[in-house]
């Protein structure tokens, strides 16, 4: 097999691995239907001023802040429970769901 060869399909089998690792925006939507919408509403943007807005967030981000909810890393209470039932998966899969959604500023008076 020639060089130019070997890069080619290294290059095609990278490309499928990270496709199949791509978020699934219907399960985001589904897992924030079950456990976030309450709090932070469906599409992101809670009403209510004491929950943290979501939606436009970069999905970095809410990966990580969940992720460290679910270790312990970021401390508190009530989203440890909800992050500590989440897989990795549904993490990379919320995230990308919630960083989709339109941002809504507010400001507080």
């Amino acid at each position: 097999m020639t060089r130019p060869l070997r890069y080619v399909l290294v290059a095609a089998l990278l490309g499928a691995a990270a496709a199949s690792g791509a978020a699934d925006m219907k399960a985001g939507e589904a897992k924030a239907k079950e456990v976030c919408q309450a709090c932070h509403g469906l599409d992101g943007n809670s009403s209510t001023p004491d929950y943290p807005k979501l939606g436009g967030q970069h999905p970095d981000y809410l990966g990580k802040a969940l992720r460290d909810y679910k270790s312990g890393a970021r401390k508190n209470a009530i989203m440890a429970g909800f992050a500590g039932t989440l897989s990795p998966r549904d993490i990379g899969n919320l995230a990308a769901y919630y960083a989709a959604q339109p941002p809504v500023v507010v400001v507080k008076h």
